[in-house]
């Protein structure tokens, strides 16, 4: 028999629960010469629409359906556990930072149906009503991805995004976006409703003034921007009244992580009614 003709795996982009090409056509080098999709402006709007339309669904779902959602991550990442540890070098510090990306589905999918008991309040007020405080989904949240950990430092932004009832829109690490892409392989199969998270790739140089421009955008993480794409972040958001969080790592796997990108709506009722 002639010898087995090795299938070279392709990479592609995950945008309104399809795995899609660059409408541009263009790719990057990436690894060890693997073709990446380089994103183009008009990739970033459609997962921005994708994730806009997705958001009203999956912020009126129950609290507890959503974790049920964000364990199934957990579950489905478990299950190619030994998948991405050799896409990491292998080695025990990539099969522990696997580890921690599990543990880190499973602790937020726990956070959802407890969020409105911490974080919300009932406020003393001077009158016949009941004054409450509760957390509710900011929206459309664009991330941008650390380069280090690669499936850890991304796990750790898009879980309280996603806990929080929120939508995503990520754009992987430049120099090292094979992990984001194949994380989007296991959340395509964790129950998310489609465009609940869209996974981008290519030059952030390309994407990210975009991304921090756009008006249908309310959030931004900017985990893995460097100062000077943060300035430059800081300076279009403060033009349209966009939030923009950079959590340090103490502020990880808490509570605060999950609120950083909620609004508190104050909600007045009158007593007996």
């Amino acid at each position: 028999m002639p010898p087995r003709v090795e299938v070279r795996k392709t990479y592609k982009m995950y945008v309104g629960g399809e795995f899609v090409r660059s409408e541009s056509g263009r790719s990057f080098t990436a690894g060890e010469d693997v073709n990446v999709p380089r994103g183009s402006r008009k990739d970033l709007r459609d997962a921005i629409k994708a994730a806009r339309g997705a958001f009203g669904g999956w912020s009126r779902r129950t609290a507890m359906n959503r974790g049920q959602v964000l364990y199934r991550a957990a579950e489905m990442l478990d299950g190619r556990r030994s998948q991405f540890v050799e896409l990491l070098g292998g080695g025990r510090g990539a099969r522990r930072e696997v580890e921690r990306a599990i543990e880190a589905w499973v602790w937020y999918a726990g956070w959802t149906d407890k969020l409105a008991q911490v974080s919300g309040t009932v406020n003393p007020v001077a009158g016949p009503y009941f004054n409450f405080t509760l957390p509710e989904p900011t929206g459309v949240v664009g991330l941008v991805a650390p380069d280090r950990p690669e499936v850890l430092g991304l796990v750790q932004r898009l879980a309280p995004a996603l806990c929080g009832g929120n939508t995503v829109v990520a754009i992987a690490s430049e120099s090292r976006p094979l992990a984001a892409l194949t994380l989007a392989e296991v959340l395509a199969t964790s129950d998310f409703p489609a465009g609940v998270v869209n996974v981008l790739s290519g030059r952030r140089e390309e994407l990210l003034p975009w991304l921090a421009g756009h008006m249908d955008v309310n959030a931004i993480d900017a985990a893995g921007c460097t100062e000077e794409e943060l300035a430059a972040v800081e300076k279009a958001a403060a033009d349209n009244v966009k939030r923009v969080v950079r959590l340090s790592s103490r502020d990880l796997m808490s509570p605060y992580a999950v609120t950083a990108l909620m609004e508190m709506k104050t909600v007045w009722h009158p007593i007996g009614v």
